[in-house]
């Protein structure tokens, strides 16, 4: 999940969220749902984290709990301490690497609590934005160093805490908020967040049988979670049962070249054949049809991998009556769109890895095969 664009920017057409610029897609919109401002995981792979806090930081506008602006690195530095573990559990075959997906934000809120951005903003070297190139590698020796010694010694702990403390900042035990005083666990239980039971990740693959929690065999699952796997249309059902009844959607999936243009702000993914022109975006050139058996092929000869996590907040259509998703990024405000793009309908069946949902939001017929 660390792939960066740098593509020439070009507006596109949206005739209910942004500005009303000539091109060849003109979107209208079936549902766009009140998110929060789009932030930016800057040098980081954190991508994961952002993606899922801004998903709940919806869940709770949704709720009508008011908006919130909750802090992404009090999340990841909790998930690098359980990974460290982990990765030494396993003689240092675990993943410590910066990705992540969706459940192990959810996870570390419901074990470790959440706090405000305000109250931690993880930036606590000279840098305006959040930059992990030398926290990575340091991280990486240390870990490292206990696993070639077989142990982890009190001054590896005091390793651990005294990098991240450099670089982060030291985590608050209480804070106040709104003029209230809180530990980290007790505001997330105050905001709803202290089970996370009611959110679903699913997944689609043939390999794994449909309607059962399956392993997802992909490096930054690297808790060897289970997800739910149903078919392809299934999955797309679900997509679109809960953003048109005001549910948004945590996205992981793969950023295929060419295909995903989030400078030009837009992702399709058009018949081979007609590739070389329709990423020129100078007409609009229909989606190929994706089965499930080609989606398959594309994942397992690894031309589909997780290398990105969004947040779906918006259903739209073209002017050709075809099915956009509105699709918040975590790269700042830098494209004409100010950090969104749409993803057809395609793209999705395509490119999608996993997602994460409200159970509220999967259909009543789905739920009932999943037993949920």
């Amino acid at each position: 999940m660390k792939r960066f664009f740098t593509l020439a920017l070009a507006a596109v057409l949206c005739t209910a969220a942004f500005a009303q610029n000539q091109t060849i897609y003109q979107f209208t919109a079936v549902r766009d749902i009140p998110v929060t401002p789009v932030k930016d995981q800057a040098a980081t792979g954190t991508c994961w984290c952002f993606a899922t806090v801004s998903f709940l930081e919806a869940e709770l506008l949704r709720q009508g709990k008011g908006e919130y602006d909750l802090s992404e690195m009090f999340v990841v530095r909790n998930n690098y301490n359980d990974r460290i573990f982990d990765n030494y559990l396993r003689r240092g075959n675990g993943n410590i690497n910066p990705g992540s997906i969706a459940h192990m934000a959810t996870q570390a809120v419901q074990k470790y609590g959440i706090v405000p951005e305000s109250v931690y903003t993880g930036i606590n070297y000279d840098s305006p934005r959040h930059n992990h190139g030398e926290l990575s590698a340091y991280l990486k020796g240390i870990a490292d160093v206990s696993v070639n010694l077989k142990r982890l010694s009190p001054e590896y702990d005091k390793l651990i805490k005294s990098l991240f403390d450099i670089y982060l900042g030291e985590m608050p035990e209480t804070f106040r908020y709104d003029g209230k005083e809180y530990t980290p666990k007790s505001f997330a239980k105050m905001l709803g967040f202290d089970d996370m039971s009611e959110y679903i990740e699913l997944t689609s693959f043939s390999h794994h049988p449909f309607y059962q929690q399956v392993p997802l065999e992909i490096p930054d699952n690297w808790d060897h979670a289970l997800l739910w796997n149903v078919p392809l249309d299934e999955l797309m059902a679900i997509i679109d049962n809960a953003l048109t009844h005001g549910y948004t959607v945590a996205w992981d999936g793969d950023l295929t070249s060419g295909e995903f243009q989030h400078g030009r702000g837009i992702a399709i993914c058009p018949d081979p054949k007609e590739f070389k022109e329709a990423v020129k975006l100078e007409q609009v050139f229909p989606d190929r049809v994706v089965t499930q058996e080609i989606r398959q092929k594309d994942f397992e000869t690894f031309r589909t991998v997780d290398d990105h996590l969004m947040h779906l907040t918006g259903l739209y259509t073209d002017q050709n009556g075809n099915n956009f998703y509105k699709t918040k990024n975590s790269w700042g405000e830098n494209n004409d769109l100010k950090g969104y793009l749409f993803m057809s309908k395609a793209y999705l069946q395509m490119r999608t890895v996993s997602i994460m949902v409200h159970k509220d939001a999967i259909p009543k017929d789905i739920r009932k095969k999943l037993g949920l």
